[in-house]
């Protein structure tokens, strides 16, 4: 790119990261209260409620990991795809509406681990410590991979140094979220999710025109060296040169079992006005998302065809970026718009970290702070408690974050797995089934976490880990050994109060809109 080009490029993200700070500014004024600040005053409309939901989910991960690891390896890499699309359409369809009532029902419940104490009774707060651990943990290496993949967008655009886009991507993230609190990552995502979107559809239109439409991008793939050339690369059944295994494709599939544990998709729910605005969400979120992944998909197979010469492995993560870069340099104007749908990358980035960082900071103030900690603290200061968090949280991140060989797709993997098994099967069994105990639900997230922990770090197989050596994805045994537990657990230990079975039957009867 010529000098006009960078220039256009940097109003455009210019412009869009002064916005977003902005709005942080405006909602700061309107926040007052914990609630305000940790859950917008469950006042989301069906519109904000969508899109943030969806973009606070994909993260870097869909316009970076996503096409990476299709342009590199081919469309076997779609099967991630396919499981995290059923695993939104169950999440909206099964978790949300009861959710948001059973945490109205659960004494106002306000994060994920408070709808636990209180679903339980858990009057020594276990649960509630727990689960916050939890949390900060593996939200840690999630927010590390949103801020990693924001440091390789501006290397790559700018082709600054990592480490200072690193610190420009964290300290803006930083800036809105310590400011605005949830409603102001809301609206931030409102508008994110809208541009990823846009620059999801439209880049790769451009590119299936300029490839010369399904023939030609065949043919191009092939001269890109893909092994087995077009058949293999578009074979979502192959992996290079050999069929996918069965554990292979089940372990991408299973990608979508970690939706039910994903703290900053569930707060989304529990803050929708009423049912009316949460039913207009789900149709809303579930059309974004199959648009969405589906785009990313063919943004992967495109740019293998139109992107020459072939990136390497390395680089293969920033395929989106280089697309972007290529079809708009002509002149400045189009180069701007170019610079708008990078927005767009770095929109995902934000809407990701943004919400890791609130639902961290309210599960530290709220959840330890204020309620196991000092019970007596008042409202001032646990809301000093809480962006006080969000700047540590984004200290540590960063830290996690230096390594600019870091892979999105590793951290975020992690990440998911460990939220997904601990959190996931509690959610639904908490919902769906009347006889989960206080015991059991303690013995679930704790197995949930441990198992990934030890699945995917400690080397028992002649110095591989298991999840190496078995090529099973660790959300898989997470989530089975933690719904195991939780069942025998339960049924092994004294039932539920007749208190906590009469609220689980409130809340399945529940016909109200509010």
């Amino acid at each position: 790119m010529n000098g006009g080009d960078l220039t256009a490029i940097f109003i455009a993200f210019a412009a869009y990261l002064i916005f977003m700070v902005v709005i942080g500014a405006l909602y700061m004024k309107k926040t007052e209260s914990v609630e305000d600040y940790i859950l917008g005053g469950r006042g989301l409309s069906g519109w904000v409620a969508a899109f943030s939901a969806q973009a606070s989910d994909m993260s870097g991960w869909l316009l970076m990991g996503l096409p990476g690891a299709i342009y590199a390896a081919g469309t076997g890499q779609i099967w991630i795809a396919v499981g995290l699309f059923f695993g939104t359409v169950f999440n909206w369809v099964c978790i949300s509406s009861r959710l948001r009532r059973y945490t109205i029902k659960a004494n106002n419940s306000l994060t994920l681990p408070a709808f636990f104490e209180n679903r339980y009774r858990d009057k020594k707060k276990i649960l509630l410590l727990i689960s916050s651990i939890v949390i900060v943990v593996f939200f840690l290496v999630y927010t590390a991979s949103a801020l990693a993949a924001g440091g390789k967008l501006f290397t790559s655009v700018f082709g600054i140094d990592y480490h200072i886009a690193l610190a420009i991507g964290a300290v803006v993230i930083l800036a809105y979220t310590f400011m605005g609190g949830f409603m102001a990552v809301c609206v931030t995502d409102f508008v994110q999710g809208g541009l990823m979107l846009i620059g999801l559809l439209a880049v790769p239109i451009i590119a299936y025109v300029l490839v010369g439409g399904a023939d030609g991008a065949k043919e191009l793939i092939t001269e890109s060296g893909a092994t087995g050339g077009a058949e293999a690369f578009l074979n979502p059944l192959i992996n290079g040169d050999r069929p996918y295994t069965f554990v292979e494709i089940f372990s991408q599939l299973a990608w979508g079992l970690g939706y039910c544990g994903m703290p900053h998709i569930l707060t989304r729910f529990m803050a929708v006005k009423n049912q009316k605005e949460l039913r207009k969400s789900r149709v809303i979120a579930i059309i974004w998302v199959a648009l969405s992944l589906g785009a990313a998909c063919v943004i992967g197979v495109l740019g293998r065809a139109y992107l020459v010469p072939v990136l390497s492995d390395a680089e293969s993560e920033n395929v989106f970026i280089k697309m972007i870069t290529k079809v708009f340099t002509e002149d400045f104007n189009l180069a701007f718009i170019g610079g708008i749908f990078l927005c767009g990358i770095l929109a995902a980035i934000m809407s990701t970290a943004d919400s890791q960082l609130l639902v961290t900071a309210s599960s530290v103030s709220k959840d330890i702070y204020k309620d196991v900690l000092f019970p007596k603290a008042d409202e001032k200061k646990v809301l000093a408690v809480s962006r006080y968090t969000v700047v540590a949280v984004a200290v540590l991140a960063f830290l996690i974050a230096w390594n600019p060989n870091s892979s999105i797709m590793g951290l975020v993997s992690n990440a998911w797995a460990g939220l997904g098994s601990a959190f996931g099967p509690i959610v639904v069994m908490s919902l769906f089934w009347k006889r989960t105990n206080l015991q059991g639900a303690v013995a679930g997230i704790l197995s949930g976490g441990i198992t990934v922990i030890i699945w995917d770090y400690i080397p028992l197989v002649n110095g591989q880990t298991l999840g190496t050596a078995t090529g099973l994805y660790s959300l898989v045994v997470g989530f089975a050994v933690s719904i195991l537990l939780i069942v025998l657990v339960s049924l092994a230990t004294k039932a539920p109060s007749q208190e906590i079975l009469d609220e689980f039957e409130a809340v399945r009867n529940w016909n109200g809109e509010e």
